[in-house]
């Protein structure tokens, strides 16, 4: 199937490991130009050489933390300098920490509304006015199955990550006119760090990691943990042209985990 990405450039932010990294990766095996960024200088370098090395697209890493408006405006406007135009973003941060609601704080629901909500919007506002002007552009948003069905001791996401689904039904009817679409992708269970920490916090409770993953393997239908890249195949293909019909959706991709019809 050809997706039609070759020399599209591509934006993902918190690209150093986990779902962004596996976006960025599977964009730039399709032939995109691919900015990643990431808070760690080092991280954020090293995967940009080994995308380089495993699929010789130029990749553009820049040091950015997704809590900070100015730092998301500065990067996005060095890849308009670098290439001209920005075809697909991909908005992703790291997961708000393991808390129940008593455990949360007035500083820390501050600190989660601009990592897991405004820094969506920043990264948006940015990109938009060159997507529009070509009249083609794709906008991934990376969540959780939490919008779907809250998951214990995860309040800050619970709460947040909707807001999100909410931003993006509204924005892909704006923008649809111009030849961009929106969507959002729902993980379930995957290997990434942020499911190491949920881990780690029951573990510290009393619990077995064996059980604990058992007890997920068991919970979803295909009976076992998703990847990364299984993720970022879905992204690849919703900013791709076969995907063109396709907005304003959240898709889940959970292994079946997640009860609800809709």
């Amino acid at each position: 199937m050809e997706l039609g990405l070759r020399d599209k450039v591509a934006v993902v932010l918190a690209a150093s490991k986990g779902f962004g990294k596996a976006c960025a990766l599977a964009l730039a095996g399709e032939g995109c130009k691919v900015a990643i960024c990431s808070r760690n200088e080092q991280q954020i370098q090293q995967a940009a050489g080994e995308i380089h090395k495993s699929t010789a697209a130029e990749i553009f890493p820049g040091c950015v933390d997704v809590e900070i408006r100015e730092q998301i405006d500065s990067f996005v406007a060095a890849v308009l300098a670098r290439w001209q135009k920005i075809d697909i973003l991909v908005t992703n941060a790291g997961g708000p920490p393991v808390k129940n609601f008593e455990e949360t704080t007035d500083q820390e629901w501050e600190k989660y509304f601009r990592i897991t909500f405004m820094s969506v919007v920043w990264a948006i506002k940015n990109v938009l006015p060159a997507m529009k002007k070509q009249k083609w552009g794709r906008i991934i948003n990376i969540t959780s199955m939490s919008v779907k069905e809250p998951i214990k001791n995860l309040v800050y996401s619970n709460a947040l990550r909707p807001a999100v689904i909410g931003l993006a039904k509204s924005l892909s009817a704006e923008v649809g006119p111009f030849g961009i679409t929106v969507h959002n992708i729902a993980p379930g269970y995957h290997r990434t760090d942020g499911l190491e920490r949920i881990v780690k916090k029951r573990v510290e409770q009393g619990e077995r990691a064996a059980d604990i993953y058992a007890q997920w393997e068991q919970s979803t239908p295909l009976r076992r943990i998703g990847e990364p890249a299984e993720l970022a195949a879905l992204v690849t293909f919703l900013c791709s042209n076969q995907a063109e019909y396709l907005t304003g959706n959240t898709i889940q991709i959970d292994g079946g985990r997640v009860g609800a019809i809709m």
